[in-house]
């Protein structure tokens, strides 16, 4: 099915093409030099917009172009973060058939990503190129704590600043919201927390301190959330379908397919995700030990180094737990994602090692065949 450009163009609030430059997209000295050093001029440059079944949609000076990736890219890509992702910005050749080659992407500075939902060991990119990261749950069915420490530490291995989105508060009372807000600085500190209404709007003005001209910005989220409802207003029109609660299994209902990019009517630029019911962690960097500081900075106190902070004598966290400084469900949620970074890891390594060991028999084998041409 062809991926038509023509939503996307209606979503930028019918602004003129000339209107649009660069740096309204996020641009900057940094993407800049780069192209010097690698002599990349002789190519346009634009930012990924919208991604479906690797057909992209990519904003440049002269306009919204559908694109596709080299043969060499799709040859030599190693996994799926070599692929472009919405927010990336990439060299590429434009064609007046409103269709494009792109050929390189441009260095990252933040990668939001997690684990490829039914494909071990593969990654999957979330977004690319993000300031903050809002994460949004509602507080009348989706709160979970549990799953808000899985996000932040998607974000904090990527290096973006996450802010909690508290929404749908005009579904339940005062009391309620206050409660909830405890529950989370109790378990997760130095975070912002914003609790909002898309009906009322009320909290509105509080998100609106954090959003800059130029900054990108990420919603993440299960289905039926509101996070396209959140976009709509913030955007002042209706660039996003949204949906309601199945009322058979209280789950969010898919809207967004696919992800896309919004530029705001105040200079700031928005991606709106796919609801998320999985969020499997892949960080191999120190994600965790962010999320969780508190845990991270009492185990230096463990009598080994190597403590897994689970049945080692000596072990402080161990202790803290049991004296509840803390949070015993925190704890068991750390272990969690501990052990699934682990395993993912541990499975990327033994796919790198059977990869290796068909390189080295297809290399013997072209030997063997050269050599047999040779002698005939």
């Amino acid at each position: 099915m062809k991926f038509s450009v023509k939503p996307v163009i209606k979503r930028l609030h019918d602004q003129k093409e000339t209107e649009m430059k660069l740096e309204d997209f996020g641009f900057n000295n940094q993407f800049e030099n780069f192209i010097i050093e690698n002599n990349l001029g002789r190519y346009e440059i634009g930012r990924v917009i919208a991604e479906h079944k690797e057909r992209y949609i990519v904003r440049t000076e002269k306009g919204e172009f559908e694109g596709e990736i080299t043969g060499n890219m799709r040859f030599t890509a190693k996994s799926r973060l070599d692929f472009p992702a919405v927010g990336d910005w990439v060299a590429l050749t434009t064609y007046e058939s409103e269709f494009a080659v792109i050929h390189r992407i441009l260095p990252r500075f933040s990668t939001i990503q997690r684990q490829a939902a039914g494909h071990l060991g593969e990654t999957q990119v979330i977004a690319a190129n993000i300031d903050y990261a809002f994460i949004v749950q509602a507080i009348d069915r989706d709160f979970n704590i549990n799953r808000l420490e899985r996000y932040l530490t998607i974000c904090h291995s990527a290096k973006v600043i996450p802010v909690i989105i508290m929404s749908k508060t005009d579904l339940t009372e005062e009391l309620q919201i206050n409660a909830i807000k405890e529950k989370i600085t109790a378990r997760i500190k130095n975070v912002p927390i914003v609790a909002i209404s898309n009906e009322t709007q009320n909290g509105y003005d509080e998100i609106m301190q954090f959003i800059e001209k130029g900054k990108t910005y990420c919603l993440l989220g299960s289905s039926g959330v509101g996070k396209s409802s959140l976009l709509n207003n913030l955007s002042g029109a209706t660039v996003m379908k949204t949906g309601t609660i199945s009322q058979s299994n209280n789950k969010g209902r898919h809207v967004t397919s696919h992800r896309e990019l919004i530029v705001l009517e105040n200079g700031a630029i928005l991606i709106d995700n796919p609801g998320m019911r999985e969020v499997g962690v892949g960080d191999s960097t120190n994600g965790l030990e962010i999320t969780f500081d508190m845990i991270a900075a009492l185990s230096r106190n463990c009598k080994f180094k190597d403590c897994t902070h689970t049945s080692e004598i000596g072990c402080f966290v161990l202790e803290q737990v049991e004296k509840g400084e803390i949070d015993r469900t925190s704890y068991e949620n750390y272990l969690k994602m501990g052990r699934e970074v682990e395993h993912f890891e541990s499975t990327i390594a033994e796919r790198r090692r059977k990869e290796k060991v068909f390189g080295k028999i297809m290399k013997n084998y072209k030997k063997d065949v050269d050599k047999n041409n040779f002698l005939a």
